[in-house]
């Protein structure tokens, strides 16, 4: 018998999101427990010394940084997310990285505290876009066919820029077809979708309006102006 998986989790925290997309496409039964990260209980400070979510408690143990949860559940449970040959999956965990490098730069610019500011770190962005651009193939996933823990790494990547798009245009995916493509493939996955709750838009979008940054202020103006 398999010891029971509960989540330890924040409403907004990708690295979230990438365990529990890789818990439902492997269809594992958990259950979630959300944490105030503001306020952080000392029964969460015992499960992770690094003050961070995600957690995973296998039955009386603990496992924390995503990566290696996402590493775990695919040595434990089928179906396989990582490819089989080695330098494949190296080169996986390569990308893996880099979304999180990703996930640093989105941080950058919603703190961005002035327009010149925000104008570099939206282009840190598109950059980062571009280079992906390169070594995407035919799709619809990062590795053709078949999904991958690569791909459960940018669903939350992208889901930001949902929120981002009712701001302003800021052309990070303009004459990007193929991330364009694997963007709106990826949103449209069932495990994707369930990764939030229905109210993260509503959530990111106040979190952002929150942050006293220039994109704070820009989310503020009325539609139009």
């Amino acid at each position: 018998m398999k010891s029971q998986l509960t989540l330890i989790s924040h409403a907004l925290c990708p690295y979230v999101q990438r365990a529990a997309i890789v818990l439902m496409e492997k269809g594992v039964s958990f259950d979630r427990r959300d944490v105030d990260l503001k306020n952080k209980p000392a029964w969460f400070l015992a499960l992770s010394p690094l003050g961070k979510t995600p957690v995973l408690q296998v039955g009386d143990d603990a496992i924390f940084e995503s990566a290696v949860i996402c590493e775990y559940l695919d040595e434990t449970h089928e179906p396989r997310l990582h490819p089989e040959s080695a330098l494949e999956r190296a080169r996986h965990r390569s990308w893996m990285e880099f979304g999180s490098a990703v996930l640093n730069a989105i941080g950058a610019f919603y703190n961005a505290p002035d327009a010149s500011a925000l104008a570099a770190r939206a282009q840190d962005i598109r950059v980062r876009f571009e280079q992906i651009e390169q070594v995407l193939g035919v799709g619809p996933y990062f590795a053709g066919e078949r999904f991958s823990i690569v791909d459960a790494v940018f669903g939350p990547v992208f889901r930001y820029f949902d929120v981002f798009d009712e701001i302003a245009d800021f052309g990070f995916f303009r004459e990007l077809p193929k991330v364009t493509a694997w963007r709106m493939r990826l949103a449209g996955r069932d495990s994707i979708r369930r990764a939030v709750r229905s109210e993260y838009p509503a959530l990111l979008a106040q979190f952002i309006r929150e942050r006293g940054s220039e994109l704070s202020r820009r989310a503020a103006m009325p539609v139009g102006d």
